[in-house]
């Protein structure tokens, strides 16, 4: 087929979530909740940093930034998917779809380099506890976190040009729910082998090497924990990190299932939208839940910010 002279698509259409008879109602309305919770849940968060000087902490100016990333990857399709829904109309416009793809890619690779320094930091917390405030400076740590954002501005960048330069002649029809790569490039016509082999290079590195630096990171972690003499200070230490491990082994889980595949051509994404959920919509809800609930310096701070509005109020947070 001559795709030089083609008609390219002004708009897509996104076939949406997968259906279940007579829920699509009870199924956007938890998607609009689990929005609320997730907007409410890291603001707070980000709130609290901002606010509270006890949490102006390495770890928690790097949660701060885990915050902002789950609120604009959640932001970034949820907000359509919705409107989409109120006005029955399952489409979105060319720019629109490619302008949303790399702003998921942006929030979804900075994620992993996020996560691999709040590893870092409990590494240098629990191995090094006497260097860790010459070490993990605010000037060390914003210097960290900036090089996350611009890893994740510049990996996807290329590829994002790459796939808005495709003819897309033969159908408009995007077997998702949002814009992901995998279903757009399916309906792409012209050579996608060096998008392919460009995105699939990109994910092994960026998730492969955060994986590992997180997995030898927390070896020895564990061999430092196991050699503390008190076991009061063993079990804070376990605690502080288990939380970040609950959060690795759902988001590298639910990532490899997706996205960790060579080909797209003869890939069927129906059965890995419901992977998606969990990685999309219930992740970035869970996290601040995962990261605080167990965390006596956040509930303090929420306590301390409530008795400023409400005098008199009782201690809740205990």
């Amino acid at each position: 087929m001559n795709l030089t002279n083609c008609t390219r698509a002004v708009e897509f259409i996104l076939v949406g979530l997968p259906s279940v008879d007579q829920m699509e109602s009870v199924m956007h309305a938890s998607i609009f909740l689990l929005y609320l919770l997730c907007l409410m849940g890291n603001g707070l968060i980000i709130g609290m940093v901002i606010l509270d000087h006890h949490l102006q902490k390495p770890m928690y100016f790097f949660l701060s930034n885990l915050s902002c990333i789950d609120i604009g990857h959640t932001t970034a399709f949820i907000p359509k998917l919705l409107v989409n829904y109120v006005s029955a109309k399952n489409s979105i416009c060319f720019y629109c779809c490619i302008t949303q793809l790399y702003f998921y890619f942006l929030f979804g690779v900075t994620e992993f380099f996020i996560m691999t320094l709040i590893s870092l930091d409990r590494y240098i917390a629990i191995c090094y506890p006497l260097r860790y405030g010459a070490i993990m400076t605010s000037g060390v740590c914003l210097k960290l976190a900036t090089g996350a954002w611009l890893g994740g501005f510049f990996s996807i960048l290329y590829q994002i040009v790459m796939i808005a330069n495709l003819p897309y002649c033969t159908s408009n029809i995007i077997n998702h729910f949002y814009c992901d790569i995998g279903p757009v490039l399916k309906i792409a016509g012209g050579d996608i082998q060096v998008i392919e082999v460009l995105g699939f290079l990109i994910t092994v590195v960026v998730i492969m090497s955060s994986l590992l630096f997180t997995l030898i990171s927390y070896l020895f972690i564990i061999s430092t924990i196991l050699r503390m003499s008190s076991s009061t200070k063993q079990q804070r230490a376990f605690s502080t990190c288990a939380s970040h491990l609950v959060v690795v082994c759902i988001l590298y889980g639910s990532v490899f299932f997706v996205y960790l595949r060579p080909t797209v051509k003869n890939s069927s994404f129906s059965r890995l939208k419901s992977v998606s959920i969990l990685y999309t919509m219930v992740a970035p809800v869970l996290n601040p839940f995962i990261y605080t609930i167990r965390n006596n310096e956040v509930k303090e701070a929420v306590r301390k910010v409530l008795e400023r509005k409400t005098p008199g109020l009782p201690n809740l947070m205990a």
